[in-house]
């Protein structure tokens, strides 16, 4: 059963990223506009004029982010932004939303339509200075994450309700071959968000609305489901000092008032212990 790590209750959590050299969780929550974090008993926030929604570690003091206009090299400490490059910021339609480094030092990040509208999004990935599109016609980009051996990424649209598979370089990191479904929730109307990959290569995948975390083995072979104690289960994270904790960032949208008053941990930031073997985030290399 999870335990409440962060009372803050977010709108639209989601992004979770535990930083390795800091020891630190940082998230989002979109609609607010805000990066989050707590260390010990401090809770941290940096409030944003656009919404931002993913990020992976520069260096100790730095991220970068994702927001609905572009990459941006982030300062921890003095809160500077300097744009790396732009995202998709001609278009009014659209936001940042799941993203997470890859094991080359390059950033995969997905874009959709700010009201979902439909095939408005696109994933893409950069990499030693180039933006490169590698998905188009997205309604909900998700579940972008990579195997440990390098040998494939992950995404999924969530309106497919299907996980798809990508072998890619092992020298670049970029795709190579087509991308197939690995993981197919389509029968039990299950809506796949936000994953992470584990040191043994097992996919550990939020499940909106369900309320839960489900790991699938590389094969696509249901292992087992960590329960968390709000509906909109949006997006995994493994960290703690040994990155055995799942961290799981949650939302309250779409959810009525009953539902949030009966159970006020519905858009908190969440926690189970000894949960799986997670691996550490990877540095983005600009």
């Amino acid at each position: 059963m999870s335990a409440v790590f962060d009372d803050r209750p977010c709108e639209l959590g989601e992004g979770p990223l535990w930083h390795p050299e800091r020891r630190q969780l940082f998230w989002f929550d979109i609609i607010a506009k805000r990066l989050m974090s707590r260390a010990g008993n401090d809770a941290h926030v940096w409030q944003f004029d656009e919404h931002v929604s993913a990020a992976g570690w520069i260096d100790r003091d730095t991220l970068l982010i994702a927001s609905e206009t572009g990459l941006w090299r982030f300062g921890l400490e003095n809160g500077t932004k300097e744009l790396v490059t732009p995202l998709e910021a001609d278009n009014p339609v659209t936001r940042s939303n799941d993203g997470r480094a890859d094991p080359w030092g390059g950033f995969w990040i997905g874009t959709m339509g700010r009201n979902a509208e439909p095939g408005a999004g696109a994933i893409y990935r950069y990499w030693q200075g180039e933006l490169r599109q590698l998905v188009s016609d997205v309604t909900i980009s998700n579940a972008i994450c990579f195997a440990p051996d390098r040998s494939c990424g992950y995404f999924c649209d969530t309106v497919t309700k299907q996980v798809m598979c990508w072998p890619l370089n092992p020298q670049t990191g970029w795709p190579d071959g087509d991308a197939t479904v690995i993981i197919d929730l389509s029968q039990d109307s299950l809506n796949p968000d936000g994953a992470v990959v584990d040191s043994s290569g097992n996919i550990w995948i939020a499940l909106w609305g369900a309320g839960r975390v489900v790991a699938y083995d590389p094969n696509g072979q249901f292992i087992k489901a960590v329960t968390f104690d709000a509906v909109h289960t949006s997006c995994p994270a493994f960290g703690g000092d040994d990155l055995t904790t799942l961290f799981c960032t949650s939302a309250r949208q779409g959810l009525d008032a009953d539902t949030v008053q009966s159970n006020p941990t519905n858009g908190m930031t969440l926690a189970a212990a000894h949960a799986g073997q997670g691996q550490a985030e990877h540095r983005v290399i600009l």
